[in-house]
């Protein structure tokens, strides 16, 4: 029987965020990061959807014992699906993948769009900086749609549940991104 495992394209991908044993880089073909909006919750979740001819870098790990249940509350507002061999990794094992996707993200209808957390960018680019390295982490800016959205600078008092701190280069890096983005930064709402 394959052992499960996670594809996570996110805050999953810094491991200071969880304790998921096994964690190794990974790519997801055919698939594009989002910035969702949902009705009901007041800041925008990262997700997935189908695009053809692309990839994403992420992590995969491995769910002791298929216990899915932690996983499936730290990822409330997902849904987890299997991802059916669309995740090419140099774990040689034989393993079942699945990742989140935002419940109904494949309807289209988005709400009026919500604030992305700075200190939410910012966890996730700290883990994709120690995994891929500046240029894995530049490619996230370049890949990831949606940034036309407000994004809410809540450093100073981070919202985001698993914040962590960021070194100074760490901070510059997100920063120097976002300007070249011409991100909407807001400091209330």
């Amino acid at each position: 029987m394959p052992a499960p495992y996670f594809f996570g394209y996110g805050s999953l991908v810094n491991r200071a965020t969880h304790s998921y044993p096994d964690a190794s880089p990974a790519q997801l073909d055919g698939w594009q990061r989002v910035w969702r909006h949902t009705d009901w919750h007041a800041t925008a979740f990262l997700s997935v959807e189908p695009a053809k001819d692309t990839q994403i870098d992420g992590l995969i790990a491995h769910v002791p014992n298929s216990d899915w249940t932690a996983l499936d509350v730290r990822e409330g507002g997902y849904q987890r699906i299997p991802s059916k061999g669309a995740v090419r990794h140099s774990a040689n094992l034989d393993i079942d993948i699945a990742h989140y996707v935002v419940a109904g993200d494949w309807q289209g209808d988005q709400p009026a769009p919500r604030p992305i957390l700075l200190s939410y960018i910012d966890v996730v680019i700290q883990g994709f900086l120690q995994e891929f390295g500046q240029s894995g982490a530049a490619r996230f800016f370049t890949t990831t749609k949606g940034w036309e959205t407000p994004i809410l600078n809540d450093r100073p008092a981070p919202r985001y549940p698993r914040h962590q701190t960021l070194t100074k280069d760490e901070t510059a890096f997100v920063d120097t991104h976002l300007t070249a983005l011409n991100a909407w930064i807001v400091h209330k709402l």
